[in-house]
């Protein structure tokens, strides 16, 4: 295989994932996407086989990196069979945290071998843009890895250590400490380019890795949707930065993609959530919503309802707008509720989904939950094209939502004040399903919840929405 066929199989490889993040942004096209990206992947792996049976002159080396292929491939297919939709969060932080691991893992192997990465000859010195590749490269890895397990422990919720909770950890000084390990971290870089010090490089590393850590503990559950596509990004500039060290096109251009792509959507999130991008960079958002009380402690009245009054007011409907939440996931109700709005529409009312972008645990959560069920996608709207609804629609029916349809993001003082949310206060009719009335992640009551247009119908998602079916029919 000649160098020029490298190239431009790693160029087609790099321009079926241009491809399938063009095809990933919308529903419709993403089953499309998926396949661009699987392909350009598969391109790129067997390329990069091959290269190296030509690089050593035998497949002695092809063993372990088929080895890892089995394993890792293995993996990942038993993973995407048996997931469930509400672990995808951690599952998608994992992941991440395996990109940063591999790119450490990279960086230092071309540190201590750079011959065997044709990046200079055997037993000569690294060239000094190089160093710095390989340093920032490893260094942005160690914080993508740490800080990946932090997040995979808060989404999850199961560890007894206070560091993997929902709840964020802060203490005097965090912002300086953050710092000053970032500025230590530029001083060891500076070292390792000056002088090639294997000490300098693994210091970065550590660095690294505590850095990860201190950067995302102080965020709380409510922000995770932020926190995992941040990481997305972090991970393809690390990515990026060990191609260009291996002088890798391919892995440049999919590193960039990824960096870049992750970046925009943190933007598109904070944006959602009221929160400032230069926070999340730093990892100092998310301490004031996560900490609120809730409530106050002070019991207050709500008018309560049956899934068969529920069914009677949205079977005498015209209009009903379904807002979906973290509740209707856990309970994996989506195909019961594509159930309910194919009869309510048999019935002749207008049924139309509403989504947030971070409802649930995840950028995108809702829309896969729903288009699993296959929900029409002509029936799903965005919160920018469906908030002028509400106001004319019959019937609002949120199904396990919460800090998304709080009105208190309009309330000067909230520590959400500011947040775009879905205006399911103003339809003319109120529906909520929930467990309890126990807060969300923000911490805060929900004044929705006690006016005299809502009707709470307590329950599972599941159990209610399928009492409902039978109810309407």
């Amino acid at each position: 295989m000649s160098m020029n066929l490298v190239t431009l199989l790693y160029l087609i490889a790099s321009v079926c994932f241009i491809q399938s993040l063009k095809g990933l942004s919308h529903p419709t096209t993403s089953i499309r996407g998926n396949v661009f990206g699987m392909t350009g992947m598969a391109i790129a792996a067997f390329t990069t086989a091959a290269l190296i049976v030509k690089l050593a002159g035998s497949a002695t080396g092809l063993g372990w990196v088929l080895l890892g292929l089995v394993v890792g491939g293995g993996f990942g297919a038993w993973k995407a069979k048996t997931v469930e939709m509400t672990k995808m969060p951690e599952l998608v932080a994992f992941f991440h945290s395996m990109i940063g691991l591999a790119a450490v893992a990279i960086a230092a192997a071309a540190a201590y071998e750079p011959w065997a990465f044709q990046i200079t000859a055997k037993g000569g010195a690294i060239p000094g843009g190089n160093r710095i590749e390989l340093a920032l490269g490893a260094f942005i890895g160690a914080v993508t890895f740490t800080g990946s397990v932090i997040a995979w422990g808060k989404l999850s919720g199961k560890s007894k250590f206070r560091l993997f909770q929902g709840a964020p950890v802060v203490f005097k000084g965090q912002h300086a400490l953050n710092a000053v390990l970032g500025l230590a971290a530029a001083f060891f870089v500076f070292g390792f380019w000056h002088s090639q010090s294997q000490m300098d490089f693994w210091i970065v590393i550590a660095l690294g890795l505590v850095l990860g850590v201190t950067l995302i503990i102080p965020i709380g559950g409510a922000d995770m949707p932020v926190v995992v596509s941040m990481l997305n990004s972090y991970s393809g500039w690390a990515a990026a930065g060990i191609g260009f060290s291996l002088n890798n096109s391919m892995l440049i251009i999919a590193g960039s993609l990824v960096g870049s792509s992750g970046a925009i959507l943190s933007y598109i999130m904070c944006k959602a959530m009221n929160r400032s991008f230069f926070n999340v960079i730093l990892g100092g958002f998310g301490g004031d919503a996560a900490t609120a009380a809730s409530g106050g402690g002070v019991q207050r009245n709500v008018k309560s309802g049956s899934a068969d009054d529920a069914a009677f007011v949205m079977g005498n409907a015209e209009t009903v707008i379904i807002v979906p939440g973290y509740g209707l996931a856990v309970a994996r109700a989506q195909h019961a509720v594509k159930e309910l709005a194919a009869k309510l529409t048999e019935k002749g009312v207008t049924v139309k989904y509403a989504i947030h972008p971070v409802a649930g645990r995840m950028p995108g959560h809702m829309n896969v939950l729903l288009a699993e069920a296959e929900v029409p996608y002509d029936q799903v709207f965005e919160m920018e094209d469906i908030n002028a609804e509400f106001a004319q629609a019959d019937v609002a029916i949120i199904l396990g939502a919460n800090d998304v349809v709080n009105p208190a993001a309009h309330v000067k003082g909230s520590p959400i004040y500011g947040m775009p949310i879905l205006e399911a206060y103003k339809a003319k009719t109120i529906i909520v399903n929930k467990r309890s009335m126990a807060a969300g992640y923000a911490g805060l009551d929900n004044e929705l919840f006690y006016m005299d247009k809502t009707m709470m119908v307590f329950g599972d998602a599941k159990k209610v929405v399928e009492d409902m079916l039978k109810a309407v029919e």
